[in-house]
C-alpha cells in the first residue's frame, strides 16, 4: 500500500493515478494525500504526485500527541539496532502542529536512538512539510538509511504514515525543460510534467505509438519516447518538425534511450496520418496568449477560432483510428477576473463528433484544468476514447 502526495492541482493528480492503477484502487484521503492499493509505484513516471510512500503506521484516529507517540516507539524499536548514520526528514499534512512539533519527533527520537549507539541526523526546517527540493537533494527514500516520514490526516481523521520511497525529480524535469536544444515561447511552453501527466491520463497499451498532431517542440514526444512508446508527431509548421527532430536527437543522447521518431508536416484538419496510432496525446491550438482577460467581443471571436480548429481536427481523427483509442487532449479554457472559466461549445457536444468522455471514480473530468493563477489561459484536459 502506497501513500502519495498531490501537486498543486490535486485533481489532476488523483485522475492521473486512477488511470494508471484503476479507480477501484485509488482512495482519496484529502486535499492533498491519496491512498493507492499497489505493489508498486514509480514517482518518476508520476507528474502529478511530489512524494510516495510506503504504509508502515495506519491509525484510525487520534490527535497529534497520539500519533507522535507512536511514530517514537515504532522508530525506536525498528532502528536500535540500525547500521550506519540514519538522516531523517519530518513531514505532516493536514495537522495544526506547529513546525517545533513535528521536528520534536525528531529530537526526541535522536536521543532515544543515541542510548542504543545509533545516530541519527534531523533534516533541519522551518515548515511543517519538507519542501520536494528540500527532499530530493536531501535523497531521501532512496536509501534505507534516507528517511522521510510522510504523516497524513485524512478528512475522517485516519492517520497514516509513510515512508518515502522518493520525491519528484525536480532536477530531471527542469534538465528536459530548460537543456533541450530547441524551444519557442510563441508555439507554448508545455511543461514535461504535464505532458507526462497527459500520457498517464490517456493511458496507452505498453509499446504503442503515441500520435501528437500539435507536436510544436516535441514535449509530449519526449516524454512518450522516455516511457517507451513509439512517437509519430507532425505539424503545420515545418520548422516545429524540424525543431521536434533536434530535440528528440539531444534525448536520445543524454538520457540513453533509443528513439526513431516518424515525423512529417501536416495540418490536423486534413492530414492522412500513417498506421497504426496506439493512442493520441496532444496540446491542440489555444489561442492567443492573454496577460489580462479579452474583451467579451475579442473572446467570443478567440474561442470561436479555437473551437472550428480542434473539431475539424476531432472530424478528421475520427476516421482515422479504431474504436476504443484512448485520446488526451489539452482545450484552452479561458479564465476571467473572478476566477470563472469560458470553455469550448465543443466540450458540451463532444458525443457527436464520436467520442466518449472517460468517466473517473474520485474526479469529475470538468475539472481537469490545467493553470496558474496569473494565467488568463488555461489547459483543460479531455480524456476520450472513439466510440
Amino acid at each position: 500500500m502506497y501513500i502519495t502526495i498531490l501537486g498543486r492541482q490535486p485533481t489532476l493528480g488523483v485522475a492521473e493515478l486512477e488511470r494508471v492503477f484503476g479507480g477501484n484502487n485509488v482512495t482519496p484521503l484529502s486535499d492533498l494525500a491519496a491512498l493507492i492499493d499497489t505493489t508498486h509505484l514509480d514517482i518518476r513516471t508520476l507528474g502529478g504526485t511530489l512524494k510516495a510512500g510506503n504504509v508502515a503506521i495506519d491509525i484510525p484516529n487520534g490527535d497529534w500527541q497520539k500519533v507522535s507517540q507512536k511514530i517514537v516507539q515504532h522508530y525506536d524499536k525498528l532502528w536500535s539496532s540500525a547500521d550506519g548514520k540514519i538522516t531523517l526528514g519530518l513531514s505532516a499534512y493536514g495537522f495544526n502542529a506547529p513546525p517545533r512539533e513535528v521536528q520534536k519527533i525528531g529530537i526526541v527520537l535522536k536521543q532515544k536512538l543515541k542510548r542504543s549507539g545509533v545516530s541519527l541526523r534531523v533534516v533541519p526546517n522551518q515548515e511543517s512539510t519538507l519542501s520536494t527540493a528540500t527532499s530530493h537533494h536531501n535523497k531521501l527514500g532512496l536509501s534505507p538509511n534516507k528517511v522521510e516520514l510522510l504523516i497524513i490526516r485524512a478528512k475522517n481523521g485516519r492517520i497514516v504514515v509513510a515512508e518515502s520511497t522518493g520525491a519528484q525529480n525536480i532536477t530531471a524535469y527542469t534538465k528536459r525543460d530548460q537543456q533541450r536544444p530547441k524551444r519557442d515561447a510563441f508555439v507554448g511552453m508545455l511543461p514535461p510534467k504535464l505532458a507526462q501527466i497527459m500520457l498517464n491520463l490517456a493511458h496507452p497499451a505498453p509499446g504503442a505509438r503515441v500520435l501528437d498532431p500539435f507536436c510544436g517542440t516535441g514535449v509530449i514526444l519526449q516524454e512518450a519516447a522516455l516511457q517507451g512508446y513509439d512517437v509519430y508527431g507532425t505539424d503545420l509548421v515545418d520548422k516545429m518538425i524540424r525543431y521536434t527532430q533536434e530535440n528528440l536527437e539531444w534525448l536520445g543522447d543524454t538520457h540513453r534511450v533509443t528513439v526513431t521518431p516518424l515525423l512529417h508536416v501536416g495540418d490536423a484538419m486534413e492530414t492522412s496520418w500513417e498506421q497504426p496510432i496506439g493512442a493520441v496525446v496532444a496540446e491542440t491550438y489555444l489561442g492567443q496568449p492573454f496577460s489580462a482577460p479579452p474583451s467579451p467581443a475579442k473572446l467570443a471571436d478567440v474561442r470561436k477560432l479555437c473551437n472550428h480548429i480542434i473539431t475539424e481536427f476531432l472530424k478528421n481523427l475520427y476516421g482515422q483510428i479504431d474504436a476504443g483509442t484512448p485520446i488526451c487532449i489539452a482545450v484552452p479554457a479561458w479564465r476571467d477576473n473572478t476566477g470563472q472559466f469560458t470553455h469550448l461549445p465543443l466540450i458540451g457536444t463532444i458525443a457527436q463528433l464520436g467520442f466518449k468522455p472517460h468517466e473517473f471514480r474520485n474526479v469529475s473530468q470538468n475539472d481537469l484544468l490545467y493553470y496558474r493563477e496569473d494565467q488568463v489561459v488555461a489547459r483543460e484536459l479531455l480524456v476520450l476514447t472513439k466510440i
